[in-house]
């Protein structure tokens, strides 16, 4: 299985595994109990109760209880065992919040405490709350969840006129448009800016429309700079004005350089060897800001939590209807399919992983992830009116999902029914692993075993064959360039720079950049028939977007 940037958002495995592992509240036998908030007005909520939300396993107060005194416990156990920098941790239960605390450092560098004001990238979790800001502007009547993209923004394409024409931002938001998986991920590693990459969607295969689902970062984009334009406004400033301000989510935003300026911010770590170093590189997620570019800390992602388990109602006010956020938080496609009759599926909504616990109950969550060092997921069980998140400042190696999955054990069952920490850590070990054919292997000193070309390898042509523009409708152009005994491959708008080292015939090896591959990986250059062909862009559904034919003419 391809990289194909899982960091930026961790895909199905939070959906499998959770679904296991969640929890429920008491409810009464004719009567659905109202949260905090919804006690009167038009935050009320008498309806009545109904089969499809009874669960036979009732919770006892004091398990809830029970439940929350534990978490500080586990938190500083997972810390210890994982050796992530920082952590910070929060619970809400009920409309309150009844835990929150941070650990660690926010850099290895400077040593300053985490607390839980602490502001952490928070990836991938970014989709969910962009989600709300959606719902937001569907209850206040600005778009519908199946308002068509084009009818907002006539700039948006694909490449084939009916999925062009009917995709609604519910389509783009449940990634059921027929995108590839993480399509134009890569654009991204190579400086291409927003606009130049929802422009180059049109050249990207199709999968069936609404009857695919493949996680799609910047088709998620197109949907909410769609909403931000027919809002009269920026995606990033749309976000602060219709929920961060009126949650007094006053640590959040959606713009890089907000992050960056914050004194309280925790900095990305990765690993070297056996040990986490500050990321010399921090990631700036711009691009993709409305699929995982947040920054908050679990103080002000609490408030986010208790409005949604408050059903849209903020302080005694409905902040946006529950009708505009229930789509959301609805299955709209089945995102990881029963491995046998035995098993249940997940689904997912717009911007959230909806699941069924091991108890019949509903469970909202989403995770998040940077391979540049950040790994986060909230876990929310509406009909217990609890949610945790946890927030660090590493690369994903399954804390976060531990953590909230060992909580909602005890919220269900009152115990730990699963080794998560051991079932998080085996699902992550194949995305932590390097990519490609002839990857290298990571070593414990923080070196590489990288295979040799075969001893029996044919010798490349002259170099001089092989230079010469390469063209190509998504990725642009590639120059290869023959100096002093090498092959330099350019590419991008920032005409950046990779070193082609020989491996046998016509065949190169190059490092691919950013977030697309862990370090130790390797991509394939294949020269053939007048074409160049680069592996890591070409896998899956996304084969034959790395292909770059020359634009040179046939040699006589």
């Amino acid at each position: 299985m391809s990289q194909k940037n899982l960091f930026s958002a961790l895909i199905a495995i939070p959906v499998a595994l959770l679904s296991c592992a969640c929890a429920h509240a008491d409810l009464p036998t004719t009567a659905r109990s109202p949260h905090p908030e919804q006690t009167a007005g038009a935050c009320a909520d008498a309806s009545p109760f109904v089969p499809n939300e009874f669960s036979g396993i009732d919770i006892p107060a004091a398990q809830i209880d029970a439940a929350v005194a534990q978490v500080d416990a586990l938190a500083q156990k997972l810390m210890t065992a994982s050796g992530v920098p920082g952590m910070a941790v929060a619970v809400v239960r009920d409309g309150k919040t009844v835990f929150a605390k941070g650990y660690g450092v926010r850099s290895l560098d400077t040593g300053a405490p985490v607390d839980a004001d602490t502001v952490f990238q928070l990836a991938s979790m970014s989709k969910s709350i962009g989600a709300t800001v959606i719902a937001h502007q569907v209850g206040a009547g600005v778009v519908g969840w199946d308002t068509r993209v084009q009818k907002l923004m006539p700039a948006f394409k694909l490449s084939e006129w009916y999925a062009t024409n009917n995709a609604t931002i519910g389509d783009l938001y449940a990634h059921r448009s027929g995108l590839p998986e993480h399509i134009a991920d890569f654009l991204e590693d190579l400086g291409f800016d927003r606009a130049q990459m929802l422009d180059k969607l049109r050249y990207a295969p199709l999968a069936p429309f609404r009857a695919h689902y493949a996680y799609t970062n910047f088709g998620m984009t197109a949907a909410a700079v769609a909403v931000a334009t027919a809002s009269g406004t920026d995606w990033e400033t749309l976000s602060q004005q219709a929920l961060y301000v009126p949650l007094g989510m006053s640590s959040t935003s959606s713009r890089y350089a907000d992050f960056a300026a914050r004194a309280n911010r925790a900095v990305g770590h990765v690993k070297h060897g056996d040990r986490f170093v500050v990321t010399p590189s921090q990631r700036d997620p711009d691009a993709q800001s409305p699929a995982g570019g947040v920054s908050s800390s679990v103080n002000d992602v609490a408030r986010w939590m208790n409005m949604m388990l408050a059903n849209g109602c903020v302080n005694g006010a409905q902040w946006t209807p529950g009708a505009a956020l229930l789509p959301a938080t609805s299955p709209q496609i089945v995102s990881a399919a029963p491995s046998n009759p035995r098993s249940r599926a997940g689904f997912y909504g717009y911007g959230f992983n909806v699941g069924e616990s091991g108890s019949g109950r509903v469970v909202l969550t989403h995770s998040g992830a940077f391979a540049l060092g950040a790994a986060t997921a909230y876990t929310l069980i509406p009909s217990a009116n609890v949610g945790i998140v946890t927030l660090t400042n590493a690369l994903p190696t399954g804390l976060p999902e531990t953590l909230n999955a060992d909580f909602a054990d005890l919220i269900q069952f009152g115990r730990i029914t699963q080794p998560w920490d051991e079932l998080y850590a085996g699902a992550f070990k194949g995305i932590l692993a390097p990519t490609g054919d002839h990857a290298c292997t990571p070593k414990a000193d923080g070196t590489f075993d990288c295979p040799a070309p075969p001893a029996d390898a044919a010798p490349a042509q002259p170099l001089a064959r092989y230079a010469g523009t390469y063209a190509n409708n998504f990725y642009g152009p590639v120059q290869i360039l023959a100096a002093n005994g090498a092959l330099q491959l350019r590419i991008g708008p920032n005409d950046m720079a990779f070193d082609l080292t020989h491996w046998s015939g016509d065949v190169f090896l190059m490092t691919p950049p950013g977030e697309s591959a862990m370090p130790g990986s390797r991509s394939m250059v294949t020269f053939a028939d007048a074409t160049l062909t680069i592996e890591y862009m070409n896998q899956d559904d996304q084969k034959g977007l790395g292909v770059f034919r020359s634009t040179r003419a046939p040699r006589p």
